[in-house]
């Protein structure tokens, strides 16, 4: 029965022979350096920057390229050379954006940045937060599986003062099955231990990009500072990326008022004729009319400005939703800091106490076999619970000071 959990543990671990230690720190570097998605929102950022260089900028120049006034009909239809007004021409228009608009852009690009910077900094604390979480997780999963693994000792007691029995005829030949019967129900309770470590081991792969991490080091003891954590409330990235979108938002409204802005272009062109005429130049300056200002512009200024009220309210319920979520995850976790301390101080010694009694009576003959089983049982699952406790405390000192401090291990 043992050798086959050991070759199930071996399977999740092929090559732990092989693997390199990995503590609490190990993992979450391993995690900024390694994670996908933080790469992509660092290609992010490269490209609101590049796109950042090139707003606000002139547009190019046009090449104009022209055969001008040729008879199509009359009596010179079709002639390069028997008219006074056929001309070719070449020349350049250039189109110059109103200052206001081009501010505006140049804002926008800014406004983007920002954006892109705040979304890096909201994903770099989550997958630290993952990471975090899935070592734990690890962590204790492991522990708890040594726990149950510590049982067989005392079932290996157990069945060898019932085969002592046996042999002397004090005992019931079906009280040989008993320890059995609790083997097979602290094989379930391995199995699903079993599969916590897998989920655990698949989720800091999928950050750290080690193939089979092999944990290393003790949990790190984290304190939480209520007060301090709500006081930092609004330096969260989180509300950082709702400002981000806000300045973009109001960007957005800069560039559609410099709609109102005409634009202009400029050109200038050259024209050549027969020899016996004279060649032409042509200068002109072309401007934009913004005649129809209320079924054009000023439904988009609208718009906009709509758009960046709802970036101030979206703002606001993030706001209220992370001031509520850390009160709730407090809350949280001062009842399982509460459940810990009533298992370490009560529950697991009582249960200790009580399997040491019963079995002291088994042995004096005082008591039945089942009744110890089970106390010894009770106490194989307290101390796993306990365990359980333990690991709800420190993913909760993790996933609050994760996510609304600036916890560093």
């Amino acid at each position: 029965m043992q050798f086959r959990y050991l070759a199930a543990l071996a399977l999740l671990s092929p090559v732990a022979a092989q693997a390199e230690p990995l503590t609490f720190a190990d993992a979450l570097a391993r995690a900024e350096a390694n994670a996908p998605s933080l790469k992509a929102r660092e290609a992010g950022i490269s490209a609101a920057r590049g796109s950042a260089v090139a707003a606000g900028r002139l547009p190019d120049p046009t090449l104009d390229l022209a055969l001008r006034d040729f008879p199509v009909t009359g009596p010179d239809a079709g002639s390069l050379h028997r008219d006074n007004f056929t001309a070719t021409s070449i020349g350049v228009t250039q189109p110059f954006t109103s200052p206001a608009k081009r501010q505006a852009q140049r804002t926008r690009a800014g406004a983007e940045i920002g954006v892109a910077e705040a979304d890096a900094a909201v994903e770099a604390r989550g997958v630290r937060l993952a990471t975090a979480l899935a070592w734990i997780d690890l962590y204790y999963a492991q522990k708890r599986l040594a726990q149950l693994s510590s049982l067989d000792q005392s079932l290996g007691d157990l069945q060898a003062t019932v085969t002592e029995r046996l042999a002397a005829g004090t005992a019931r030949p079906s009280q040989a099955l008993e320890p059995d019967q609790l083997r097979a129900q602290v094989t379930d309770r391995r199995s699903g231990i079993v599969a916590e470590i897998a989920r655990a081991r698949a989720q800091l792969v999928r950050y750290t990009g080690d193939s089979d991490p092999q944990l290393v080091g003790d949990a790190p003891i984290m304190s939480v500072d209520e007060e301090g954590l709500r006081a930092a409330l609004d330096r969260l990235p989180a509300l950082r990326a709702f400002d981000a979108r806000i300045a973009s938002s109001d960007a957005d409204v800069d560039v559609a008022r410099a709609d109102k802005r005409p634009d202009w272009r400029v050109s200038a062109a050259y024209a050549r004729r027969e020899p016996v005429y004279g060649d032409l130049v042509t200068l002109g300056v072309s401007i934009d009319l913004p005649l129809f200002a209320k079924r054009r512009q000023d439904p988009k200024i609208t718009a906009a400005g709509d758009m960046a009220t709802r970036a101030r309210l979206d703002r606001d319920a993030g706001e209220r939703e992370l001031a509520a979520a850390l009160d709730a995850d407090l809350a949280e976790h001062r009842m399982h800091h509460a459940r810990l301390m009533n298992a370490s101080e009560a529950l697991v010694p009582l249960a200790k106490r009580r399997a040491e009694l019963d079995r002291d009576s088994y042995a004096a003959g005082k008591t039945d076999l089942g009744t110890t089983l089970l106390s010894t049982l009770a106490l194989a699952e307290a101390e796993v619970d306990a365990l359980e406790r333990e690991a709800e405390v420190a993913r909760d000192a993790i996933r609050i000071n994760f996510t609304y401090g600036e916890a560093r291990p």
